[in-house]
């Protein structure tokens, strides 16, 4: 007999910026407990989990805390979702940025109506394409180094 599972509704939005990559999901909360179970963990309304671990403890900076909170603030959305977000790849801006692109475009599946204008207005929607450049054969292990010169 097949195992009856649990149908969990979310929304989801991918977010990238320099070599990192947020797959971020909004899911919808039904119930009296406010709190909805991703794999082994529970999430309450208006929390946002980054890699399992709650965002405060990768994030805690003021100014790190007011980007991401802004995109929320603007759509109305602090206390609304159960927020589970899957970061990887890049250093902690990159994922940070990444994350607010995502959040963008999964909160642009919940109301395409009311949400796109706001979010369009403020960039959210603009993925920034500045990624690291490659470095050059012959300028000693740095993109942008002169080149070596002989000496003899």
């Amino acid at each position: 007999m097949p195992k009856k599972t649990k149908k969990v509704t979310y929304y989801e939005g991918i977010g990238r910026r320099k070599e990192s990559v947020a797959r971020v999901r909004l899911y919808i909360v039904a119930g009296k407990d406010k709190t909805v179970t991703v794999g082994s963990q529970k999430i309450k309304v208006g929390s946002l989990y980054v890699n399992k671990n709650p965002i405060e403890k990768l994030f805690g900076a003021s100014h790190e805390k007011s980007q991401y909170l802004a995109l929320l603030k603007l759509t109305g959305s602090e206390d609304r979702f159960a927020i589970s977000i899957l970061a990887r790849g890049g250093g902690r801006t990159g994922q940070l940025e990444a994350i607010i692109h995502g959040l963008a475009h999964a909160l642009d599946k919940v109301d395409t109506d009311a949400y796109h204008s706001l979010i369009k207005k403020e960039g959210y929607f603009t993925r920034d394409p500045r990624v690291r450049q490659r470095r050059h054969v012959g300028t000693g292990g740095k993109a942008r180094r002169a080149k070596q010169s002989p000496k003899r």
